[in-house]
């Protein structure tokens, strides 16, 4: 009896109406296209506008893209995981309440954070819960509003950040297709140097807080990127050398999109081609949870059933890793 894998068979994907130009930034803080695009790569990012909808919202409408395209009952869905730095509230779950919404009403749920790792951990745990046999269909969503941890006043994150939710479907394979290897780390000494302070158990939002906008997400720009592009990097690497892949053998690079000089390093290390390298910050900025799938549903048309997929991230923790993916669909 062949050993069971798991593969993708399916994605979706969802970003707001509302778009976000280096534009309309330049309108709000110091700063301009330029800048903007030559330090990151972003030209435009998707922001979620309407009152009362949140990082839920997004993962619905990602789930239910994934479930008409690939015309699926709900029901079949038998877990829900949602990846996410930017839950609906602080104690009832996000993916609960998505699961419900769409119809899965079989399934049991969760969400998972790791920050801008979140997906790429969901990756590890869907896949971990197919292989073990129990389970048939697990529906993995990335999803963030992170609009809503922003301080538009404050050039260097605001120009980052964007809204969106991405969601693939996880089953069963028998030719060696899907998730084949993983390299995932973190270090907690770097939870200082990229978070939203206020707001959780250690320091709990008040007054004051807000006043001094202790809510909102901030990053010491230059740690962060230094560690990103060398983990990020070497975390592809290792899972190259693990599985005696060659940069000719990979079709696609699938990194986190955080910034377009972090992408192009981790693509340098490896000596692989431009046009083998997915990329949309340009689209969406760092839409955190959301980035890998995003990549997937864009490129989904120029996938081929059996290529090599090298998937890579690194979030706020520290955390990040890779992972070695065949991808299973035409």
């Amino acid at each position: 009896m062949s050993k069971i894998s798991a593969a993708i068979t399916a994605v979706g994907a969802y970003v707001p109406d509302y778009v976000l130009t280096n534009q309309i930034l330049e309108t709000m803080v110091d700063t301009n296209d330029e800048w903007i695009t030559t330090r990151t790569g972003i030209k435009e990012r998707r922001i979620l506008k309407e009152e009362g909808k949140g990082t839920s919202f997004l993962a619905i409408q990602a789930a239910q893209n994934l479930i008409d395209k690939k015309g699926i009952d709900p029901k079949t869905i038998e877990l829900v995981i949602v990846a996410t730095a930017t839950p609906d509230l602080k104690a009832a779950s996000t993916a609960a309440y998505t699961a419900s919404q769409i119809g899965a009403t079989n399934a049991f749920s969760f969400d998972m954070d790791a920050a801008c790792s979140s997906f790429l951990y969901g990756m590890s745990v869907a896949a971990s819960y197919i292989e073990s046999g129990r389970y048939k269909n697990v529906l993995l969503i990335g999803a963030d509003k992170m609009s809503s941890l922003i301080n538009y006043k404050d050039r260097a994150t605001c120009i980052i950040f964007g809204d969106g939710a991405g969601a693939v479907l996880f089953e069963p394979n028998e030719e060696h297709l899907g998730l084949i290897d993983e390299y995932l780390r973190s270090d907690g000494t770097g939870r200082e140097f990229l978070q939203a302070t206020y707001g959780g158990s250690l320091y709990p939002i008040t007054h004051e807080a807000i006043d001094q906008g202790g809510q909102y997400a901030f990053q010491e720009g230059r740690t962060v990127f230094k560690n990103a592009v060398f983990n990020m990097a070497d975390a592809t690497v290792k899972v190259l050398e693990r599985n005696n892949l060659t940069k000719d053998q990979i079709d696609w690079l699938v990194p986190h999109q955080a910034n377009k000089r972090i992408i192009d390093a981790t693509a340098q290390r490896i000596e692989l081609e431009e046009e083998k390298v997915m990329v949309n910050i340009h689209k969406y900025g760092n839409t955190t949870s959301a980035t890998l799938p995003l990549l997937l549903n864009d490129y989904e048309t120029q996938l081929k059933k059996g290529d090599n997929l090298i998937f890579a991230a690194f979030g706020g923790g520290f955390s990040w890793g890779a992972i070695y993916l065949k991808w299973a669909y035409n």
